[in-house]
């Protein structure tokens, strides 16, 4: 079984919008979500994350004000709604359950990604 599978990548032009989704699988019910991403040549690095009621959200310091995360417990759906994206938003995006938000520590295994390419 799957665990976590993205979607809603494609290629935008700066200054456009994606929303990416990503399905959890039934053995994150109950945890905190969280984004990262990975662009070329770099290591992932963490995006956003947020907690089990959706109370709590945190960004990192380059997605604040462009990026919102979101979740519906009922369909075990994470969102990323990205506005404003920039060149160096180009990346591969993963979601993964943390142990609590601001952690930077996926505790499942990466699925698939969803490639977000960021291009004039």
């Amino acid at each position: 079984q799957v665990e976590l599978v993205e979607s809603g990548g494609g290629s935008v032009q700066p200054g456009g919008s994606l929303k990416l989704s990503c399905t959890a699988g039934r053995t994150w019910y109950g945890y905190p979500m969280a984004w990262f991403r990975q662009a070329p040549g770099k290591e992932r690095e963490y995006v956003a994350s947020i907690s089990w009621s959706g109370v709590i959200t945190d960004y990192a310091d380059f997605v604040k004000g462009r990026f919102i995360i979101s979740r519906d417990n009922d369909k075990n759906a994470i969102f990323l709604q990205m506005d404003g994206l920039e060149l160096e938003d180009t990346a591969v995006y993963y979601c993964n359950a943390v142990a609590h938000t601001t952690s930077s520590t996926g505790l499942g295994s990466w699925g698939q990604g969803a490639r977000v390419t960021v291009s004039s």
